[in-house]
């Protein structure tokens, strides 16, 4: 990225980064990356014995008070859910351990196929869950298990980049996995951003565009895949079935006013298939949706594919 200063990390299974338009301000921002991150897996992972989302999970449908992260990331994975019509389903916990899921993707990567058991859990009981911001209790509904991996990672993200542009002054990129907000100043030209099917492609192995939109989101069939007895799973669920979405699109990226927007309409256009194209045009999101042979289709002005000079680090 030249001219942009850039800090990256390993954290929540996935690649972190942070760029600034000021040298002055990546300090400050590395600062803020790394404990915005250490708060929001303690507040919102499935995998941790010890945070607040696992607690809450252990809660046999028994009222819980949670810290205000967790307060607000729930609020922003049931609005998620509410605007898409469910489409896009906090309550997926339990599909997804049916599936295998029931560890991090490093660990289960490595299972033995013949080892993970496949049991379908439709979710689609979101409605039942109980928030009350006021006194930030959460009520589940009894066996249910939620899930905010579908809204968790681009929520924190805009929080981050908030939070830097606020303290650090400038321009801001935060990327979480390829969940991308930005906050402050625009680079000239926009924010040089690689779209591929998998945040740890190479530079230069997909498109790129220059975004002025404050967040930019890819969902992807491809990325997190693993093998069990009866077939290869992926971590897009459909909420309906409880199974992995089977989708005309392998990869579907947006563009649309913060992260937390785009994750969503990425994710619930794979889930929609077919319908996915007039869902987003009615929405006005300038969208990229790709075919399994790879041909693409573009909605709402997004741009057609260039190419693009390979920057310096990549930054999705």
């Amino acid at each position: 990225m030249t001219g942009l200063s850039t800090y990256t990390c390993r954290a929540l299974g996935s690649t972190a980064l942070v760029a600034t338009t000021s040298g002055e301000a990546l300090a400050t921002a590395r600062f803020e990356l790394v404990k915005g991150l250490r708060e929001l897996d303690l507040a919102c992972s499935r995998f941790r014995e010890d945070s607040e989302l696992a607690a809450l999970n252990r809660s046999g449908g028994e009222p819980v008070q949670v810290g205000g992260l967790l307060c607000d990331a729930l609020e922003a994975a049931l609005e998620a859910a509410r605007t898409t019509g469910g489409l896009v389903d906090p309550t997926v916990g339990g599909a997804l351990r049916g599936i295998g899921y029931d560890r991090t993707f490093s660990r289960l990567a490595g299972r033995d196929p013949g080892s993970v058991p496949v049991r379908l859990q439709p979710a689609g009981r979101w409605q039942g869950i109980e928030l009350d911001r006021h006194s930030r209790s959460v009520r589940l509904p009894p066996d249910v298990e939620l899930d905010l991996g579908a809204t968790a990672k681009a929520f924190g993200a805009d929080v981050i980049a908030a939070r830097i542009a606020r303290r650090a002054g400038g321009g801001v990129l935060v990327s979480l996995g390829g969940d991308i907000a930005t906050a402050g100043e625009l680079p000239e030209g926009g924010w040089p951003v690689q779209v591929s099917d998998d945040h740890r492609s190479a530079p230069g192995r997909g498109p790129a565009v220059g975004i002025s939109s404050r967040g930019l989101a890819t969902s992807s069939t491809v990325a997190r895949r693993w093998r069990t007895a009866v077939g290869d799973m992926h971590h897009i669920v459909d909420p309906r079935t409880g199974a992995p979405v089977v989708s005309r699109w392998r990869t579907v990226s947006v563009a649309a006013p913060n992260c937390l927007e785009a994750n969503t309409a990425a994710t619930a256009a794979l889930v929609l298939s077919g319908e996915a194209p007039g869902w987003l045009e009615s929405r006005a999101l300038p969208s990229r949706l790709v075919r399994h042979d790879g041909s693409v289709v573009v909605v709402c002005g997004w741009p057609a594919d260039q190419a693009w000079p390979v920057p310096e680090q990549k930054v999705a």
